[in-house]
């Protein structure tokens, strides 16, 4: 505690640092920001931009920054990511942005990026999935992984998944994001010995259009594989992290 106060007091450590180091979340006016979830639970929070302000969402990014060196951010729309952009301009210029369609992290240039040593695939049934996918690969590429992305595979026509089929199968662990039947994640489970997890994405139209039918048809897949919610790319890379993590214990 004194080493805090003293740390504080000689301008060594800000004040929303100290308190992330003994509450292990910061409260501001935006709301709680958990600084110690990865060292805790292995994936850092990531702040859900979809429903804030543009300016909560800069003040969230701001305490990440400040208490973790990153900041990840999921559905960020255009005009909240212009408004972080420009904050960090003004207040943090030597700040490195990396932008996937509605995914953006942002790390300080003192943050060591880790390392994990493990592969996670990634395949989309369609163009359409992309930005689901594109969720699950930042939490993946946040921990260190190595991702390796296939898109395009749908079983519209399947010859177009069996010609990725050892390329997907040299993967640690995969994650397989489709809409409308949902039918890619099951076909590939079918056909590789490694732990698949399932996307459903909300990608089709019509009766079950809204992902419902995609979610319906991999909960009832005659192969074993793990689903997550629709849209779900963050928890699906979450959870591809956490086994990437127990690869990489193994091997060592």
């Amino acid at each position: 505690m004194r080493e805090l106060l003293e740390a504080v007091a000689d301008g060594s450590l800000s004040p929303v640092q100290a308190e992330a180091e003994l509450r292990g979340y910061v409260t501001g006016e935006a709301g709680r920001f958990d600084a110690v979830r990865d060292q805790r639970r292995g994936i850092p929070e990531a702040i859900l931009a979809a429903g804030k302000s543009a300016e909560q969402v800069v003040a969230l990014a701001e305490t990440a920054l400040e208490t973790t060196g990153r900041a990840l951010l999921t559905r960020v729309s255009d005009s909240q990511f212009v408004a972080l952009e420009t904050h960090l301009e003004a207040t943090a210029p030597d700040a490195v942005i990396d932008r996937w369609s509605t995914t953006v992290r942002v790390t300080t240039a003192e943050y060591e990026q880790p390392s994990l040593d493990a592969t996670v695939g990634i395949a989309t049934g369609g163009t359409v999935d992309g930005p689901v996918a594109d969720e699950a690969a930042a939490v993946c590429l946040d921990a260190g992984a190595t991702v390796d992305r296939v898109d395009d595979i749908g079983v519209a026509a399947l010859d177009r998944t069996l010609d990725q089929l050892d390329r997907l199968r040299e993967a640690d662990v995969l994650i397989v994001v489709a809409g409308r039947e949902g039918a890619l994640p099951t076909v590939v489970a079918g056909l590789v010995d490694t732990p698949v997890i399932g996307v459903p994405v909300s990608s089709g139209y019509g009766h079950g259009g809204d992902g419902e039918a995609a979610l319906a048809g991999m909960l009832q897949s005659c192969t074993v594989l793990s689903v997550v919610n629709v849209d779900a790319g963050f928890v699906a890379g979450g959870q591809a992290t956490l086994i990437g993590r127990a690869i990489d214990a193994a091997r060592d």
